[in-house]
């Protein structure tokens, strides 16, 4: 598959974040699942990590992500607020 096209759950995932983060410069999302929907990998940077620990900052995306979090196996967070 292309790197351009995103799979369903990719797509779902980063739609969530988007209206739960609408000051994120960057959402990155990525079935590392080989495209089952059972892991993901996400990338978020946001002015609303201020100021905020890496855990919390963590757990605002769990939060964000409660209802799709239910079907997935894991999930790998990586966030970061704009330079």
């Amino acid at each position: 598959r292309s790197f351009t096209s995103q799979t369903d759950g990719e797509a779902r995932v980063t739609q969530v974040l988007r209206e739960k983060f609408p000051r994120a410069s960057a959402i990155k999302v990525v079935d590392i699942s080989g495209g089952c929907g059972a892991m993901y990998e996400i990338h978020i940077e946001s002015e609303d990590f201020r100021e905020k620990r890496t855990v919390q900052q963590h757990q605002m995306v769990n939060q964000a992500l409660s209802e799709e979090i239910k079907s997935m196996h894991g999930l790998r967070i990586f966030t970061s607020i704009p330079k």
